[in-house]
This record gives C-alpha cells, structure tokens and sequence, in this order.
C-alpha cells in the first residue's frame, strides 16, 4: 500500500520530444514524474534527469507539479539558459493549461485574483490568504460542460507563477480540479490522475527571436 508521499513514477519509455534545436528541447512530461529530483535517492527520478542523459547540457528553466503534465523547456547551456530565466521573470512566456475541473463554471471567463501563502502546518498545501500571501491572477474559460459527469473543461492562463496557483484558485472558485487530492477533486476517487496538462507555450526564441508556438497534445 503507497502512501500520500510514496513516489512512483512512470516507467521511462523514452522522451517524449515536442521541439529541439541547438538551444532548447522541450518534452512533454508525464504525469506522476517530479519535474527535478527530491531529496533522497528514491526521488532521483525526474524529468530533468531523463532529459540530461540525452542531453548532458539542459538545465531547468520551469517547472510543473509532480501530477501536471505537459510542457517543459531545458534550454541548453547557461547562455540560453540565462535568457529564459530572463524571459520567465518578464513574464515574457505564455503558458496555458487546459484542466478538468467539478462541477459547472458560473461565469464562462474570467480573472480569479487571489492572493496565495503557503499552508505551513499542512505543506505542501497553499491557501488563500488575503493579508499575508503573494500577488496571484489567473484568467480562465470554460471549453466546454458535460452534464453526464458533471464537469466543465476550462481553460487556464496563469498570469503570475504561484506554486499550485491553478489548482487553488479552482478550490476558491468552488470546482477543485478533478483527480486533485490536495484540493477536493477527488472525493468520489474517479481520476487516477490530476485532471490538469500546461498545453500550450508562446514565446520568442532566445536565440534567433522567431515566435515559438508550442502544444503537447491533451491526455485526457
């Protein structure tokens, strides 16, 4: 029997690579696999680690939570590698995610600007706390309802980058993403996984300046 912190991350079949030129690869991570490596050796898996067997230079640029899937850019080499932290920091990357989430939206679009603090006495949770936590926006709109299952597939742009930012702010709309057993969405057990994918990333390349458009195909 696993528990809350067990780790077992999906079998390595090989990267899933969604571009790579001389300056970037970028992959598509599964879900179940840390974006870097934990502490201690059971957590030394990671998609960082994958990607640097192959490619000895790629460093971290991002991350997404261990149950998220999608995107990841390694920029390879520290030149590059300075531009994207760079880029990340101007908030010159836009990402979007595309999540399953309870229930039905009330509004089909809009803006939750809520600010997030960690929930210390039960890490790794993050709350909302008015006083004392960071700036959060994020912008969303529902794709589509299915009434059978009751659930709404939603689109979500996280405008600044707050550890578990989408999943909170889905929480505090009251439709936790499904399979998110941090946040409520997974009471009835119906996903065997988070229901949450980082879909889409837009950016210049650091190098050459050409619009980068970049999709990892959607999961679930």
């Amino acid at each position: 029997m696993t528990t809350p912190d067990s780790y077992l991350p999906p079998p390595d079949s090989g990267l899933d690579i969604i571009y790579q030129d001389q300056h970037l690869v970028a992959v598509s991570k599964p879900a179940g696999l840390l974006s870097v490596p934990g502490r201690g050796e059971d957590k030394s898996d990671s998609m960082a680690t994958r990607v640097q067997k192959e490619y000895p230079d790629a460093l971290v640029a991002h991350r997404l939570d261990r149950d998220t899937s999608g995107l990841l850019i390694f920029p390879l080499g520290a030149a590059v590698h300075r531009r994207f932290s760079l880029m990340f920091e101007k908030r010159e990357m836009k990402k979007s995610y595309v999540a399953v989430v309870l229930g039905k939206l009330a509004q089909d679009q809009g803006v939750v600007d809520q600010p997030l603090l960690v929930d210390w006495p039960n890490r790794p949770r993050h709350i909302v706390d008015l006083a004392n936590g960071k700036p959060a926006q994020t912008r969303y709109k529902m794709i589509s309802y299915d009434a059978v299952s009751n659930t709404s597939r939603v689109a979500l742009e996280p405008i600044t980058g707050r550890t578990h930012q989408l999943r909170v702010h889905m929480q505090f709309l009251g439709h936790p993403i499904v399979g998110d057993t941090l946040y409520g969405g997974n009471a009835d057990g119906r996903a065997v996984r988070l229901l949450l994918h980082a879909h889409t990333l837009d950016f210049s390349h650091p190098v050459s300046g050409k619009s980068m458009n970049l999709s990892s195909p959607i999961p679930f």
